[in-house]
């Protein structure tokens, strides 16, 4: 039955009985009077099941879908969800209402909100979900121990180190054997490895030519595909789902059980290390030198750190926040890089000069390391004046921003700088990959990959357009991770680039997956061919 036929079956049972008929008609026209926000023509609202046909019909491409809605409503659209559902929401791409509701004194009043803790459950009460006092404690621990040089000097060493001694090897096989390859799969693989490296202090070796399966990896994926399908239906259903554990929630329950597994073995073996290191310290305790680690990872840190009385008090040195901080962290460093180098690698394939740009600007400034016999592998030091290569990998952030869509909570009345006003409670999405192709925004060029526009006229890197480029979030809740980002995508983009030319299988469909993480929906199929030169 379509949803005509159904609406017209719906109304001819209403109108059987006048009475009810009457109380959804006062009910409908007093909810039309209350709503605050400015409904939009953009997208067609039904009786009671509000817009939320609009928006299944579109699941399969709701990141254009909703581009679209929004650069016919302005940048901002209220969406409608069916009644008493919960699922209202305001959506923009409009740089002014994002600035408002993260760098101005009105941050505090937009929080992630409860709603966004329970869909996203499986994240605990680690950073990405925690709100107040949790989220607060918790950035300043992680603020202090991402600064450490310590754990700077650890993050940089064991990331060219998986470059060199992991990703290029696994590339050059690849080649050898003149074998096809998804490279998102091998970018996740060694985001995988090379997050759990610098956050546990230990490499799972996920990384391979060969696809056997990582219990970990496909588990949160499972999870972010539930996460997905929770958008799409009223909250009341999942949840009674969830406590069925049927359907997809049996996925999420059984996805939950193999994270917390792998992740309550990592701190097991974590803790062991350090009571060894511990006794090793008693047994050397005239030895001065003992325990003058050049690097630590962060687990190691969080562990070794002295806790305060606010950290007692909140319980952060118990295996659940260490387990919420280690998932957090592997969520994060794995799948946002991943997807990032994904497309940045699949849009050099469409620009061939720009690929040649990144090529003489490495052979230009950093010539050939004699040392170096098979791989050119660069480290984070050499990389860090390279301007066109920062500014194809920002390029590429700004057009497929990792998170696509980051979610608020509104917890007072309020009106947006678009003139859109907000009532408590309803929820904020600010839409970056729409922002980013937005001509008020970006201009008319806005689809294009063009990493010229991140350059100014003298050759410098211009840091004019943090008002609009959201893709690392701003204020309070910027990402503590950006700088260990850029530096992990600078090492595998020049270092893949100069040992190898990718080479992109034609005739395969390259669209965004539609999930919580910008992936491409089919991976993508290309083939290693070696750099003569090397």
């Amino acid at each position: 039955m379509g949803i005509r036929s159904f609406l017209g079956l719906l109304t001819s049972q209403l109108f059987s009985y006048p009475e009810i008929a009457l109380m959804f008609i006062c009910f409908f026209l007093l909810r039309r009077m209350i709503v605050v926000p400015k409904r939009s023509a953009a997208i067609e609202s039904w009786p009671i099941v509000g817009m939320l046909p609009s928006m299944l019909s579109n699941t399969h491409r709701i990141h254009d879908w909703s581009t679209e809605v929004l650069q016919k409503s302005g940048g901002t659209v209220f969406f409608e969800g069916p009644w008493l559902a919960g699922m209202d929401l305001l959506a923009t791409a409009d740089p002014a209402n994002v600035s408002y509701v993260t760098c101005t004194a009105r941050a505090a009043d937009y929080p992630k909100g409860r709603d966004y803790a329970d869909m996203f459950d499986i994240l605990g009460d680690g950073i990405l979900n925690a709100d107040g006092d949790s989220w607060r404690v918790q950035r300043k621990w992680a603020h202090l121990l991402v600064r450490q040089m310590r754990f700077r000097r650890h993050v940089e060493r064991t990331g060219r180190d998986k470059v060199e001694h992991g990703l290029l090897p696994v590339l050059d096989r690849v080649a050898a054997e003149r074998r096809t390859v998804d490279l998102q799969d091998l970018m996740q693989r060694f985001t995988f490895d090379a997050t759990c490296i610098f956050v546990c202090g230990v490499d799972p070796g996920c990384l391979s030519a060969e696809s056997s399966p990582v219990p970990f990896a496909n588990a949160v994926d499972d999870a972010k595909e539930v996460i997905h399908l929770r958008h799409t239906v009223p909250k009341t259903w999942w949840k009674i789902l969830r406590w069925l554990r049927v359907g997809n929630e049996r996925t999420m329950a059984e996805a939950t059980r193999v994270a917390d597994q792998c992740i309550a073995e990592f701190i097991s073996a974590k803790r062991k290390q350090l009571l060894d290191d511990s006794a090793e310290k008693k047994e050397n305790k005239n030895n001065q030198n003992v325990d003058q680690r050049d690097e630590v990872d962060l687990l190691t840190s969080y562990m070794d750190c002295e806790a305060d009385e606010e950290m007692e008090r909140m319980k952060l040195k118990s295996d659940k926040f260490l387990r919420d901080v280690i998932l957090n962290m592997l969520v994060a460093g794995r799948d946002t890089t991943s997807a990032a180098l994904t497309w940045f690698f699949w849009e050099l394939s469409r620009n061939p000069q720009m690929e040649a740009n990144i090529l003489d600007e490495l052979r230009t400034k950093l010539p050939a390391d004699p040392r170096e016999t098979k791989f050119r592998v660069f480290s984070a030091e050499e990389l860090n004046g390279l301007v066109y290569l920062h500014a194809a990998l920002s390029e590429c952030l700004r057009l497929y921003p990792p998170v696509p869509i980051i979610h608020k909570c509104a917890t007072a009345d309020d009106t947006f700088p678009s003139g859109h006003r907000i009532r408590p409670g309803l929820k904020i999405y600010y839409c970056l990959y729409a922002m980013a192709r937005m001509e008020s925004v970006w201009g008319k060029d806005c689809k294009e990959f063009k990493p010229e526009r991140w350059i100014s006229e003298e050759g410098r890197l211009r840091t004019d357009h943090s008002d609009k480029f959201f893709t690392f979030n701003a204020g309070p809740r910027s990402c503590l991770g950006k700088g260990v980002s850029f530096t992990q995508m600078k090492m595998v983009a020049a270092s893949v680039l100069y040992n190898f030319h990718v080479q992109v299988l034609e005739d395969q469909i390259v669209c965004p997956k539609i999930s919580v993480i910008l992936h491409t929906e089919n991976g993508l199929k290309v083939k290693m061919i070696r750099r003569r030169w090397v």
